[in-house]
């Protein structure tokens, strides 16, 4: 399959924008921009274009797909029994990077939401991808457009590497602007839970909601315990090379990173480290990468996916990443980077 990339970098190419809804009503696949991560998108009504995701991705079918909207009012089609917390919430951070669970309607096939009776769906803050949804039918089923288990992609190139040849067109619309994955709470079953998080954290919905809990499968180091949303019960945004964060007072933190690439180097191996731009001078005997400053936790969370696909092009034999825990993002940052590095994680203070 040739795949086709059509740059909208400066704005809406019309054009373009007419042939991928056209690509998408016939069953096609497109990625495109949003202001989280880029999307692989397919008719979220038609069950065998949602098939095809899972497929191009490689992607288990149980893992459910969140069907991306473009106005308030196409929820009616697709949930049922909506609660007037889902209006609350819409009215706050939509158009935005969140993601409600709703109970789901007999419009949408079960093949778009991986067998659930519920459906997660989203309003993406982006010109590029409210645009596409229009012209694709109104209803988009989008994860993000990356081979399962790699990091997601922040920019086009990422699509370009893991989608060439795979899925019909590749929309260019820059790099994105959060980096991360939409919050995603559920508002199915008693009070509302985030089972993701993301750039909306928990204070931000409570000061909506009042109360809001965490699943506990976010909470949990145990894999067994089976996470309800989307993107989240199988391994992720892994980078090929071992990755293992380092966590505990900074200094000490590069004292360790230090001492364990010295050892490595000793080795005759190739020492990554994920840093900072306060503490990437610090580093020794190591290919070192700064993620972002401390005193910008937008700028941590818009680099992370982006530094791990970076590592991937170099020869390194394992990674080392400092945590970062951020006032309003950590838990979303931290959260990608545990599971990148498949809860590998060395404590200093042990």
């Amino acid at each position: 399959m040739e795949t086709v990339i059509v740059n909208m970098r400066d704005g809406i190419e019309e054009a373009g924008m007419r042939r991928a809804g056209e690509i998408l009503r016939r069953g096609g696949l497109v990625a495109f921009p949003t202001e989280t991560v880029y999307g692989l998108g397919a008719d979220a009504l038609d069950e065998e274009a949602a098939g095809k995701i899972y497929q191009a991705k490689g992607r288990p079918s149980d893992n459910p797909l969140i069907v991306h909207i473009a106005d308030w009012d196409a929820i009616e089609k697709i949930a049922v029994d909506i609660p007037p917390e889902a209006k609350l919430l819409s009215d706050a951070f939509w158009p935005g990077p969140l993601t409600m669970i709703l109970k789901r309607s007999d419009a949408v096939p079960l093949a778009t939401t991986g067998g659930l009776d519920t459906v997660a769906v989203r309003l993406p803050n982006h010109e590029i991808a409210r645009a596409l949804i229009r012209a694709g039918g109104g209803y988009v089923a989008a994860p993000s457009a990356n081979t399962s288990g790699r990091p997601s992609p922040t920019k086009a190139e990422h699509v370009v590497r893991d989608m060439d040849g795979v899925i019909d067109m590749i929309i260019d619309g820059g790099d994105v602007r959060i980096g991360i994955e939409s919050t995603i709470v559920d508002l199915t079953e008693g009070a509302p839970t985030i089972l993701r998080p993301g750039y909306v954290s928990r204070e931000m919905l409570e000061k909506v909601l009042g109360r809001v809990e965490i699943d506990r499968a976010l909470l949990a180091e145990d894999e067994n315990i089976r996470p309800k949303a989307p993107g989240m019960r199988y391994r992720h945004y892994a980078p090929k090379a071992p990755l293992v964060i380092v966590e505990g007072p900074a200094q000490r933190v590069r004292e360790r990173i230090n001492a364990l690439s010295e050892e490595n180097a000793a080795d005759g191996r190739v020492t990554g480290v994920i840093g900072t731009d306060e503490s990437q001078g610090y580093y020794r005997n190591a290919l070192v990468k700064s993620i972002g400053s401390r005193a910008d936790e937008r700028s941590i969370a818009r680099h992370l996916y982006g530094i791990l696909r970076e590592f991937d092009d170099s020869e390194v034999s394992v990674i080392y990443s400092e945590s970062f825990d951020t006032p309003q993002m950590g838990q979303a940052i931290m959260n990608r980077l545990i599971k990148a590095a498949g809860h590998q994680i060395i404590d200093v203070n042990e």
